[in-house]
């Protein structure tokens, strides 16, 4: 079976570095750029699990379908990534997006048919580093997919995934497991992004953990209006790492807004707060963060804020 990987950034780089390991036929999908990195330094990987560094193989434009397309784009970057991996897909291909958020289903099923865009989620740590290496933080890894109908996915595909270990399984209800980060990711960049520091800097404030419980709060009502309510187990958890003491833990969207870079807020806050919307939900501290982070973007780009 072949995996085509599009990207060798911290998630695709990452993940895929694992399923070479594990024997797995991977192809990267790369800017020439990175190819040359990747041709003259293989791909370098440094984690708490072991690791990684070896040539792979890569193309800079594929010529023929694969069967499984792993996509781990920026949401900003999605109609670009979209057409660099169209004469990826076949008839028989599945995309699996890791993305965080559900807008980008939207967009891949318009564009490649949602019978062949499975769902998808990870819990990762991981950031490219300025020489081209990839770097995780601390040792949580998992990885979720699954048919989006509750169906099971393709034996070979499936197969492929679990052989990276117990951390990585099938869920027939990934759209809820979705819907579950969805609502804590939304409230940890919401809430690091507004208070500009880790989980361990706000919660140690007097008000700071009840912000962070408040934020999930509002950010779960959405989901569960729209008919995926985390669960119990789901919540504890989340509750858990939003007000660990002295935890470091940021998001990844605080860490592209310390150094300047595009956010992904208009894809994670903003998609929620218009969902939220459509409730006719009040979401105050969600849209809080949103609008700091488009005053944020605006200032960065020069322009107006997003309406």
């Amino acid at each position: 079976m072949r995996i085509l990987v599009l990207g060798a950034g911290a998630i695709g780089g990452y993940f895929g570095a694992r399923l070479v390991e594990s024997g797995a036929d991977v192809t990267f999908l790369v800017r020439p750029a990175r190819a040359a990195v990747l041709a003259r330094d293989g791909l370098v990987v440094h984690s708490a699990r072991g690791d990684f560094r070896r040539p792979v193989r890569t193309l800079t434009a594929p010529d023929a379908p694969f069967d499984l397309v792993i996509l781990s784009a920026k949401s900003y970057d999605m109609d670009s990534a979209i057409d660099a991996i169209r004469p990826a897909v076949g008839a028989s291909t599945r995309v699996l997006p890791l993305l965080n958020g559900l807008a980008h289903l939207d967009a891949l099923d318009d564009a490649f048919g949602s019978g062949r865009v499975l769902g998808g989620l990870c819990h990762i740590s991981v950031t490219l580093e300025p020489d081209g290496a990839i770097r995780q933080f601390g040792a949580l890894e998992r990885l979720a997919f699954g048919d989006r109908t509750g169906a099971p996915v393709r034996e070979d595909i499936s197969n492929a995934l679990r052989a990276l270990g117990e951390h990585v399984v099938e869920r027939p209800d990934v759209v809820d497991a979705m819907w579950d980060k969805f609502a804590f990711i939304a409230a940890l960049a919401g809430g690091t992004c507004l208070m500009r520091d880790a989980v361990g800097a706000i919660v140690a404030t007097a008000d700071g953990a009840v912000l962070m419980t408040r934020l999930h709060d509002e950010c779960r009502a959405v989901a569960a209006a729209s008919g995926h309510a985390p669960g119990p187990e789901a919540v504890a958890n989340a509750r858990a790492i939003l007000t660990a003491a002295g935890s470091p833990l940021k998001a990844s969207m605080l860490r592209d807004l310390e150094r300047g870079a595009r956010t992904e807020c208009e894809h994670i806050l903003g998609d929620l707060r218009r969902r939220a919307a459509a409730f006719g939900l009040d979401v105050p501290l969600l849209s809080a963060a949103l609008a700091h982070l488009r005053v944020y973007e605006a200032a960065r780009a020069g322009g107006a804020t997003t309406a």
